[in-house]
């Protein structure tokens, strides 16, 4: 089901399994640079099904079907980001949520973000800002939003945040020392961080959506 009732335009999947009356969890998924809202949507078939599912379009429209989160600009010398609307889109991110909150009658504290590549960054730079309104979240084949960092939380406040980080050792647009920068920096944090790679490209592999799934399915049980 699509629909256009919010800020962001979006995709939509109830929860198929739900054992009480009680708010479901959100799953909030994030696409990569140049991809739209349909792209991530597939997934939602092999995650748990208790899950709220939402996967939302970038609001930067680079042409027709294709969008971003920011602007990016690949040079010899690394990349060069958009500060600003990296910023724009991690605050639109967090008023989002509050309206799928609303809208859906989901659970707000139980807010799981999944992103790749581009929707990766955001989910961490939404997450290591905002942790008191995320629950946990993937990041898959990322990098660390440093254009996020200067307005982190305090390590306190990001105590036992849940973060799956995963990469591929193959992959050629965000090369596998992208991910290990994920790993080392976020090992001196006080986050609960599982970090995984990969024999893929830039990409999602039926291993790693596999342990995807796990992942989240350990973090709903663990908070039923």
């Amino acid at each position: 089901m699509m629909t256009k009732p919010l800020s962001l335009v979006h995709l939509m999947r109830e929860p198929t399994q739900r054992h009480d009356d009680s708010p479901p969890p959100l799953l909030l998924l994030l696409h990569g640079l140049g991809s739209y809202e349909g792209d991530l949507m597939p997934l939602a078939d092999y995650l748990d099904n208790r899950f709220f599912v939402v996967s939302a379009r970038a609001p930067r429209t680079l042409q027709p079907g294709a969008y971003a989160w920011f602007s990016i600009e690949f040079t010899p010398t690394g990349l060069i980001v958009d500060a600003s609307e990296a910023e724009q889109s991690r605050a639109a991110l967090i008023a989002f949520i509050d309206e799928l909150t609303t809208a859906y009658s989901v659970d707000a504290r139980r807010v799981y973000l999944m992103g790749f590549s581009q929707g990766a960054i955001m989910s961490l730079s939404v997450a290591l800002t905002r942790p008191d309104r995320i629950a946990g979240i993937v990041a898959m084949s990322g990098r660390l939003p440093d254009e996020a960092l200067p307005g982190m939380a305090a390590p306190e406040q990001l105590s036992g945040l849940p973060i799956l980080a995963v990469h591929g050792t193959a992959d050629t647009v965000l090369p596998i020392q992208f991910g290990r920068r994920i790993r080392d920096q976020l090992t001196k944090l006080p986050v609960a961080l599982t970090y995984r790679e990969y024999p893929m490209a830039h990409e999602v592999m039926p291993e790693s959506l596999s342990d995807i799934a796990a992942w989240l399915t350990e973090r709903l049980d663990s908070t039923a």
